[in-house]
């Protein structure tokens, strides 16, 4: 007991008399700890040089002034820098509170108890004021327990926010380099394909050009040699017709005589015209034009194809009634599709499913990119896929969903996305929560089938390449105690 009452003998006088030093330093002007302190000649006291200057710059009593604390008069510049005093500041600074148990400053006792109400430590002789009668108090080590379970739990609620925003964020991340990864192999695909292009049209044009190159000297030989031949002919001509001319002019005696060899050269003197150009160059020129058309097609199908590639259409799905089911019970708008109890009396269908609760949309695809959403209600232990099918898919007897059989699809299960490889193994598909909206993607000429989170945009998978090899692609349903519906 009595070192107890020595310590905290010894604990009060050493806060007093830090209390009493870290109140020395301060200014008497401004109330805050000295700022480069200077000393009054005359009578000793401290101020900031700042505080003293510029009292004495507002003082009307210049040149005389008077000592802010003592009233003591002095002249202008009657100060000094006070070194000591600026050292004892730096000390005062770095000395810390004395440790230990905090005590009351106005009654010098232990705060024992702790106030709710105002949310304060308090001591014996203060709980006995009439301000603190009606106040919930705890002892100090229990309301710091209290208070500590509940920061506590705070704490872990935030470590679990953050740990689930360091999650969103990495999530985020994953997603945008598996974008960026995607868009660089679209990139490098299309940098090849185009390289390709222009490889393929320079040797076209060498090809064709060299070809039209061949038949423009034909022509010209061919051209040429025509030329020469009737030039051969008109010389021929002109001479004789010089030479009839002439005859003509003669007199009658001289006209009359020897004429017999003249008409004879005029009789055989036909002209005959040459042949200039062949059938078969006319025929090599249409092969030519022929072949700058195929190019021309080649060149519409691929450009073609380039904007259907670039096109993405939403494609109105419907349901095909003569392919579900019996089971299934299709809206009358062929919009959306559930399971029914019992099961339906209806004739046996080559086209419809007779095992397995599935349906087909009337829908198909052989070419362009297109997409649909549905949203998926599934009830207690219900089942339902969403995908899309070949035209050829088993309709009869037991079928598994995967790609080995024709259907590349997601299964909705308890809360669960699920995807059936083509070795009919299933594997859950993040995010584990599934939602009741769903996109699906269809890029027929990539052979690519993707499925989105609608509302989200977030992707939930992607199957590998396919080659449906221009076989009709449809839209694909299944459904077990549940629903389903086109958006």
């Amino acid at each position: 007991m009595k070192l107890t009452f020595l310590f905290l003998v010894g604990a009060m006088a050493a806060r007093s008399q830090v209390k009493h030093l870290q109140e020395s330093v301060i200014c008497s002007i401004c109330l805050a700890s000295f700022n480069d302190p200077v000393i009054l000649i005359k009578c000793g006291h401290n101020f900031c040089r700042s505080c003293i200057t510029q009292y004495c710059t507002e003082s009307e009593t210049s040149p005389w002034y008077l000592c802010p604390q003592c009233r003591e008069a002095f002249r202008e510049g009657e100060f000094q820098a006070n070194r000591e005093l600026r050292n004892v500041i730096e000390i005062a600074k770095n000395i810390p509170e004395p440790r230990g148990k905090k005590v009351c400053e106005k009654h010098e006792e232990l705060l024992k108890l702790f106030c709710e109400v105002d949310q304060t430590l308090i001591c014996l002789v203060f709980r006995e004021s009439h301000s603190n009668k009606d106040h919930s108090l705890l002892p100090v080590e229990e309301a710091a327990l209290h208070y500590k379970e509940q920061i506590q739990r705070h704490l872990e609620s935030l470590k679990k926010e953050r740990d689930e925003i360091l999650s969103y964020k990495s999530s985020g991340e994953n997603t945008s380099q598996e974008l960026l990864k995607q868009l660089k192999t679209e990139r490098e695909k299309i940098v090849l394909e185009f390289q390709e292009l222009h490889q393929f049209l320079e040797e076209q044009e060498r090809l064709l050009l060299a070809h039209l190159e061949e038949l423009n000297k034909e022509i010209e030989k061919r051209r040429d040699e025509y030329v020469a031949k009737l030039s051969e002919e008109l010389s021929s001509f002109s001479s004789l017709i010089s030479e009839m001319e002439q005859k003509c002019q003669l007199p009658a005696s001289e006209f009359l005589q020897d004429n017999t060899g003249l008409f004879f050269r005029c009789e055989r003197e036909k002209f005959q015209n040459p042949v200039a150009f062949s059938s078969e160059l006319k025929w090599r020129i249409w092969e030519s034009s022929q072949r700058n058309a195929s190019l021309e097609t080649r060149m519409k199908e691929f450009t073609d194809s380039l904007s259907s590639r670039q096109r993405l259409d939403k494609a109105n799905v419907t349901l095909d009634p003569d392919t579900a089911h019996p089971r299934l019970i299709v809206s009358a708008d062929r919009r959306s599709v559930r399971w029914g109890v019992p099961r339906q009396d209806l004739p046996d269908n080559p086209e419809s499913f007779d095992t397995v609760s599935c349906v087909l949309g009337c829908e198909g695809f052989t070419s362009g990119r297109h997409y649909w959403e549905v949203e998926v209600e599934v009830g207690s232990g219900g089942v339902c896929d969403v995908g899309v099918a070949r035209e050829s898919v088993s309709r009869k007897g037991g079928i598994s969903p995967n790609p080995e059989q024709g259907i590349w699809a997601v299964m909705c299960w308890e809360d669960q996305y699920w995807a059936l490889t083509s070795s009919g193994q299933s594997i859950p598909l993040s995010p584990s929560q599934a939602p009741c909206r769903i996109r699906v993607y269809l890029d027929y000429e990539r052979g690519q089938v993707a499925f989105f989170d609608a509302g989200t945009g977030d992707p939930i998978v992607t199957f590998p390449p396919a080659s449906f090899a221009g076989e009709r692609i449809r839209p694909f349903f299944l459904c077990a105690v549940g629903s389903v519906r086109l958006l």
